[in-house]
């Protein structure tokens, strides 16, 4: 495996487990709706996803 693939892999794996667990955090203490929470998750993982893909093709 190249370094810029582990580089960009790493970085997505780091990047949505800290937002996805903050958004659940939140989520869970704000609503206490599991069906909010799931569709939050869905939510972030297609936005996060788009931002790093973007964010490494622009740097």
């Amino acid at each position: 495996m190249d370094s810029s693939l582990k580089t960009g892999l790493c970085f997505g794996l780091t990047s949505g487990t800290i937002t996805t667990l903050g958004l659940m955090a939140g989520l869970e203490s704000g609503t206490g709706s599991r069906l909010v929470v799931l569709g939050g998750i869905i939510t972030i993982a297609i936005a996060d996803a788009f931002s790093d893909a973007l964010g490494i093709h622009i740097s």
